[in-house]
């Protein structure tokens, strides 16, 4: 059934975008309980399987149904825009344990025999020790499956949200909302989402925070209750091609104008990035690929721009045209 978010006149002006490490954190849990959501990181699932089946996760597991609710302090929307995973776990390590024994118990019993499981029924027993064990199990899927790629994942997140910024800019709500899923639309002050559950939400002046996931992919996952923050969490732009490897030298003219390496960093902004990203994914050092950059944004070819604590860049009209015209036309 259809979920709707009403907006009111100051909704409108408090629409943001946050990037969140433990959301990512606690879909990439998820996935691993899903194994027909694998298909986009199958690589990233095989580097990180041995060290995964390591993890003790039933815990989190057990609040997470295959559908309905899960609880929201686990998996709350971002503190901040650009928020550290330390931040976001020690707001979750706060949480009020009687208001996470009414969260487990929900999540609990949207899978059948979950709340009389003994782990069930020891969580909603002692909400407080829950906390901390749950918050413990969260934090070292961090340090396993996720903090070892973040500086790869959160640049990807990053560009999402530049791109989209600029599609608000560019065509207001009703464009932005379309070009984020297509199973959301803009009508009169509402937005509506076609999803599995049924939620309806007056913003009421709260504003609405976006959230691009790599993780979360094919679905968007909405539902937070008050009073947490109204949140939607949407599949980012650019995942098929997040854990690609090179595939080998850039197009000879180009390499021959540019240099073999200088090319390869050109060409490997299909979305904008930064240093570190692009280092990684080209086996670079980061001071050579930065140094690139500057030769590049220096000839016109590029353009950066500052996003939290580091800096985006991406081609401009010129380096489109010259990006587009280095690869051969199929006849």
């Amino acid at each position: 059934m259809p979920s709707y978010m009403h907006f009111g006149q100051a909704d409108l002006l408090r629409i943001r975008f946050a990037v969140s490490p433990l959301w990512e954190t606690q879909s990439a849990v998820r996935i691993l309980k899903r194994p027909d959501r694998h298909g986009y990181h199958l690589p990233w699932l095989r580097r990180i399987r041995r060290a995964a089946d390591e993890l003790d996760l039933t815990a989190l597991w057990l609040l997470m149904p295959q559908r309905g609710h899960s609880p929201d302090f686990l998996g709350p929307p971002p503190i901040g825009p650009a928020a550290s995973f330390e931040e976001e776990i020690a707001a979750v390590r706060r949480a009020d344990p009687e208001a996470a024994r009414h969260d487990m118990a929900w999540a609990l019993s949207c899978t059948p025999g979950a709340s009389d499981s003994p782990q069930g029924r020891a969580f909603v027993a002692d909400p407080a020790r829950a906390v901390r064990e749950l918050a413990d199990a969260m934090e070292c899927a961090w340090h396993t499956l996720v903090e070892p790629d973040w500086p790869r994942l959160r640049a990807l997140l990053e560009a999402d949200v530049a791109f989209h910024s600029r599609r608000l800019a560019e065509t207001g709500l009703e464009g932005l909302f379309a070009d984020l899923h297509p199973r959301r639309r803009w009508s009169e002050g509402t937005l509506v989402l076609t999803t599995p559950g049924d939620h309806v939400r007056d913003l009421g002046g709260q504003g609405l925070m976006l959230l691009p996931s790599v993780f979360c992919w094919p679905d968007v996952v909405t539902g937070f209750e008050p009073p947490w923050q109204p949140t939607i969490a949407y599949p980012a732009r650019g995942i098929g091609a997040l854990w690609a490897q090179p595939t080998g030298s850039a197009p000879e003219a180009l390499a021959r104008l540019l240099g073999a390496k200088r090319a390869a960093v050109f060409l490997a902004l299909d979305e904008p990035a930064g240093t570190t990203a692009l280092a990684q994914l080209l086996g670079l050092a980061p001071s050579s690929v930065s140094a690139h950059l500057s030769v590049l944004r220096d000839a016109g070819l590029l353009t950066a721009r500052r996003y939290g604590h580091q800096v985006l860049y991406e081609r401009t009209p010129l380096g489109i045209a010259l990006a587009v015209s280095s690869h051969p036309v199929a006849s």
